[in-house]
């Protein structure tokens, strides 16, 4: 059985391996960042991007070419949603707890760094609080840096409701961060 690469080379046992690797595994990072955002756990992340790349593994004879990582985060998030789907209740009472791509400081400064943990905690707490189609739309465009289109095709929904979820997500967001600016703000009478 023959099928093609991305480069439109029909590939055969090794060199199929090959191809999905070469394809599919820079991804692995966002493929995760994706998995873990949706579940809001690590485990289960961990789990469901196994499982998507089991997934991708077994139905790469049908990639037709095109974007590699569309494809892949296509599976993963539609694993996710199955995968919520079926745990509602257990997804529901996971609190997430992950340090969120956290890079050590350099500062010496403990406000600094006091300050940097209270935003960061801040962020995460926020994007918990948004519907999973708002926070998937933040994390595709915000972090894993994908164009509208790009998140249209994954979502399977039109490039308009990309940018419509996007910009909600948005607002909630400056909600949330505007709260702690208000409160720390005595008003004046």
């Amino acid at each position: 059985m023959t099928a093609s690469g991305s480069q439109g080379v029909p590939f055969r046992g090794a060199g199929k391996l090959a191809s999905f690797e070469d394809l599919l595994l820079p991804h692995l990072n966002a493929a995760y960042n994706l998995a873990r955002w949706l579940t809001r756990n690590d485990q289960n992340a961990d789990d469901l991007v196994q499982d998507a790349y089991l997934r991708a593994w077994k139905s790469f004879a049908g990639f037709n070419g095109g974007d590699g990582r569309a494809w892949l985060l296509t599976i993963v998030r539609n694993t996710c949603y199955t995968w919520l789907q079926r745990n509602r209740a257990s997804e529901l009472m996971t609190s997430f707890d992950e340090e969120m791509h956290s890079t050590s400081s350099h500062a010496s400064n403990p406000e600094a760094l006091l300050l940097q943990s209270a935003n960061g905690d801040l962020l995460k707490k926020a994007l918990q609080g948004l519907p999973p189609e708002f926070r998937e739309v933040v994390i595709m465009r915000e972090v894993e840096g994908l164009s509208y289109r790009e998140i249209a095709s994954i979502s399977g929904v039109p490039v308009g409701t990309v940018m419509s979820r996007l910009a909600r997500a948005r607002a909630r967001l400056q909600q949330v961060w505007a709260r702690p600016i208000e409160q720390a703000v005595p008003t004046t009478t």
